[in-house]
């Protein structure tokens, strides 16, 4: 069963992200990776990683972006991931959408074979495969996006990303994909202040949104953060955790810079 295409940006993302599904599908059958997902190393609790006190980073690595274009001409994800860890990120977040932020699935298993904390697989998940190519690759946690799923498909993907032992961070931009999410039964709900569609920024949405997404959730605030005072600006509308990426990229010591997000 697949959802819709969504329309626009994400929907051309989502595409290239079954594009490459279909390419590695054909070079690594499910019983393959399968197997590979069985031998995996056991996943990390990415929940509780978020849940620690104080504002948890979720430290992103990817080489460019679709709205801002290349972050780096040398992207190491082996050695930003160690600076990553010593600044004192909660979890790491690996690109692996080949078109659009230039990742790769493989720079998640390398980052898995040096990192002692969560990972995260973000990409434009919509398959059963991908989520199982997530577990075989290392990863303890997947990203979710509300707008590119119906909310049959989402809860499916929710129940799938379990059964594999990691968590799913399940991404919204409104109200109507908050309840969608909690539908789901997510634990970990990201409010994305970029709107896919367009890529435009709306630092208020945490705020407007927490007490839709309730206290018994995890609440991580994504995208538009630009220092230390958005991270105090988004601690204070009740985020447990921020996730960023183009300002860690772009700093020449990103491991400073964490420590000041956490505060």
């Amino acid at each position: 069963m697949s959802a819709a295409q969504p329309a626009g940006i994400l929907g051309t993302l989502v595409d290239e992200a079954r594009q490459q599904t279909e390419r590695r599908r054909a070079a690594c059958s499910v019983a393959e990776l399968t197997v590979r997902a069985a031998a995996a190393p056991a996943p990390r609790d990415f929940t509780a990683a978020l849940r620690a006190p104080g504002l948890g980073v979720i430290a992103e690595l990817k080489p460019r972006s679709p709205s801002k274009g290349p972050l780096t001409q040398d992207y190491r994800p082996v050695e930003l991931a160690r600076a990553y860890v010593a600044g004192g990120a909660a979890a790491l977040s690996v690109l692996t959408h080949e078109a659009g932020f230039g990742g790769s699935p493989e720079d998640l298993a390398a980052v898995r074979a040096e990192a002692d904390i969560p990972l995260l697989r973000k990409d434009f998940i919509v398959e059963e495969y991908q989520v199982l190519e997530a577990r075989a690759l290392g990863a303890d946690a997947l990203l979710l996006i509300a707008a590119a799923l119906s909310a049959p498909r989402l809860a499916e993907l929710v129940t799938a990303t379990r059964q594999l032992g990691m968590e799913p961070l399940v991404e919204v931009h409104d109200e109507a994909e908050v309840d969608a999410a909690l539908a789901a039964d997510a634990t970990v709900i990201g409010v994305n202040h970029r709107d896919l569609r367009d890529f435009g920024i709306d630092r208020t949405l945490s705020a407007r949104l927490r007490d839709r997404v309730g206290p018994d959730r995890v609440m991580v605030g994504e995208s538009g953060v630009r220092g230390a005072g958005d991270a105090r600006a988004l601690e204070r509308a009740g985020v447990d955790a921020v996730l960023v990426g183009e300002l860690l990229m772009r700093a020449e010591h990103p491991g400073a810079v964490i420590k000041e997000l956490i505060g």
